[in-house]
């Protein structure tokens, strides 16, 4: 089974770290018999009128179950997690939904509104339903983006990994055939759609982030010359226009 674990701290500006790395490091706290099978970056809507740090962004920790009774016991660590890890000055949010919940419909559609328009907590609230949305400080408006994340992430079709199959520590560049031994798709977005092979080379600039693509890891790739290829999307500064 699977649980979906929504973080946002919307961090302040002198934050030493943000939604990212809290999401991420949440890992450290499962019990034996979990294990996350990724952490997805949800991009958000970016509006003057909205409140955020740098880009308005969410995260999901998917977290699989040897055993559904385990379950329970993760929500408390989340909380403490967020709680101690959040940012002073923040307005942190949680939410956690298990696969199969009724609510989850409503989160997938709340999480798409969430990157078209502005969306309020009453609009949160009523989207997670009977399943667990709690605010954790300030003004509580994190649970907005955290309700997104798991929406968007459970709907399959969006967001980046910013962590699987320790994706940090691969090599630059590395084969189309050792990207898919550890579950990531390489799939070339080129004109003629050449599929790529499993002993061509893929160049990541460094920054290894494949896309939730119909619930898959994929990686989408460009040809640069025969047999190699660069991934799509490079790191940027964390900044505030």
């Amino acid at each position: 089974m699977r649980v979906y674990i929504g973080f946002d701290d919307t961090d302040i500006l002198d934050s030493e770290f943000g939604t990212g790395k809290v999401a991420r490091r949440y890992e450290r706290l499962l019990p034996a018999g979990c294990q996350v099978w990724g952490v997805v970056r949800q991009q958000l809507l970016v509006d003057p009128r909205i409140p955020y740090t740098s880009h308005n962004s969410s995260a999901c920790v998917v977290v699989e179950l040897a055993d559904p009774s385990l379950a329970p016991c993760l929500l408390p660590l989340a909380i403490e997690h967020l709680e101690r890890s959040s940012a002073q000055g923040s307005d942190p949010g949680l939410c956690f939904v298990c696969e199969g919940d009724q609510s989850l419909a409503a989160l997938i559609t709340f999480g798409r509104f969430c990157t078209e328009k502005i969306m309020t907590q009453t609009d949160a609230r009523q989207a997670a339903g009977g399943s667990h949305l709690s605010g954790h400080g300030g003004t509580n408006d994190g649970i907005i983006g955290a309700a997104a994340a798991v929406g968007l992430t459970a709907s399959g079709w969006n967001g980046r990994f910013i962590e699987f199959a320790n994706l940090r520590d691969f090599s630059d560049p590395l084969s189309v055939g050792k990207l898919a031994d550890n579950g990531i798709r390489a799939v070339s977005l080129d004109r003629d759609a050449i599929c790529p092979a499993p002993d061509d080379l893929v160049t990541t600039k460094g920054w290894l982030r494949p896309r939730l693509w119909g619930h898959e890891v994929v990686l989408p790739v460009m040809p640069t010359g025969p047999g190699r290829w660069e991934s799509m999307g490079e790191k940027r500064k964390k900044d505030k226009p």
